[in-house]
């Protein structure tokens, strides 16, 4: 007799199978995805337009600071926004979330100086810290074992999507009768009309009745920080986070200062090739996964290791890299890579916690891999400025994504079908 993988949870009793509404919260939250990343890479995109109308921003440096500003808020409040969403509606915090965000993605239109400008990118990381633990952690709720790894990959898409539609935003700034503030406006515009409509369609899986031993904040980080199987998760989801960054945030730069291409062009073809890739990576990786739990419940971590090998010949190709075809070609494997990873980290994590501290551990994730990839982005420019050669920098990128290999293979899945994993009995 077939066995579920002990570490995957089971549908409800009763049900034929995944629901539609499960299906429907997915389809829900793909515009939220994208939303969320088109205005990050609308920053990328469009870097020389906005340093030019800001001109105190001045220096590569200065911009990895509004880049990174970001990045330590949202990392810094990830948890917390992972905590209130495991223990209040997560419906509510992903509408709230995409309401403010969406609200200061529109004010950045506006702003006229270096400090403002960070002080806006700030406040966009407080909101957004509460999205994607929320998100992936309803998205688990309602997918609970053979769809698992489909339903992230398929809400990851949203992200590509975005990225992808941010890169074509430099053709917009470079357009004077719309320009870059523009852009940020309608972005913000089109969020705030979203939230409306999500609101209402949005659901909350059943949960039963508090009892009264939910874990405090703390109890809930501490109990995770001594589980060993997450702390290799977070090293496994940070590590090659620090080159993600990297190659989102300042490919276009590098492809205009390597290769001469216009501002438009540079944005397209940085996150074109990559995001596509990536698009085909986590439709795959999630079904290759899904398949594979099958028949052992190490089927996640496998697809990750796989996807995470490609990193190695991706990135010292890019560094080494001469042509443009070249260059392309390695950032294809690089984003079917991340596909494979992506879209399985999530699931991975299900099979090491219980589900009331699926959100809260994937903010502590978003901490560490989100704040590393600050300062990525941050001593990257410094770097540059310093004249560090591409392949010293990528090749530094490449070891850690070795390393990441070995320890995703390390991560043991527990035994946490429902009711199986139980919080630490309280000492009295």
């Amino acid at each position: 007799m077939h066995h579920a993988p002990p570490s995957e949870s089971l549908p409800e009793r009763g049900s034929p199978g995944v629901s539609r509404l499960a299906w429907l919260i997915v389809a829900l939250l793909v515009p939220v995805a994208l939303l969320n990343y088109l205005d990050r890479q609308m920053l990328a995109a469009m870097k020389p337009s906005i340093m030019a109308d800001i001109p105190d921003i001045a220096t590569r440096a200065n911009w990895g600071i509004v880049l990174g500003s970001f990045k330590w808020v949202y990392a810094i409040l990830s948890p917390l926004g992972g905590y209130v969403a495991d223990r209040t509606s997560r419906r509510l915090v992903i509408v709230a979330s995409l309401f403010v965000w969406s609200a200061v993605t529109w004010v950045t239109g506006y702003v006229e100086s270096f400090e403002a400008f960070v002080a806006a990118r700030a406040i966009m990381g407080i909101s957004e810290a509460f999205y994607i633990p929320a998100a992936l952690a309803l998205i688990t709720d309602f997918h609970t074992g053979s769809t698992r790894s489909r339903a992230v990959g398929i809400h990851q898409t949203g992200i590509y999507a975005g990225v992808i539609l941010g890169g074509f935003s430099g053709y917009v700034a470079d357009d004077p009768a719309i320009g870059w503030r523009l852009a940020f406006a309608v972005c913000g515009i089109a969020g705030i009309v979203y939230a409306v409509p999500l609101f209402f369609l949005l659901r909350d899986p059943p949960r039963g009745p508090a009892t009264g031993d939910e874990p405090t904040f703390g109890a809930a980080v501490g109990e995770l920080l001594r589980n060993r199987q997450f702390l290799l998760l977070v090293a496994v989801f940070t590590l090659p986070a620090i080159a993600g960054w990297v190659v989102k945030d300042w490919m276009p730069d590098i492809l205009r200062e390597k290769f001469g291409l216009g501002q438009g062009q540079a944005g397209v073809s940085a996150v074109l090739f990559v995001q596509l890739a990536s698009l085909v990576g986590v439709v795959a990786g999630g079904w290759l996964a899904d398949r594979l739990m099958q028949s052992t419940d190490r089927g996640r971590i496998y697809t990750s290791a796989l996807g995470m090998s490609f990193f190695l010949p991706a990135l010292v190709g890019v560094g080494l890299a001469s042509t443009l075809g070249f260059a392309f070609a390695c950032l294809v494997l690089f984003g079917l890579g991340w596909g494979f990873f992506d879209c399985n980290n999530m699931p991975i994590l299900c099979q090491i916690t219980r589900p009331s501290l699926r959100a809260t551990g994937y903010g502590i994730m978003n901490l560490a891999s989100t704040c590393c990839g600050g300062f990525a982005d941050w001593g990257f420019g410094v770097l540059r400025d310093a004249n560090v050669s591409l392949f010293a920098i990528f090749g530094g990128f490449a070891l850690l994504a070795i390393l990441s290999v070995a320890m995703v293979l390390a991560i043991r899945p527990c035994p946490c079908e429902r009711g199986a994993i139980q919080p630490p009995t309280s000492r009295r």
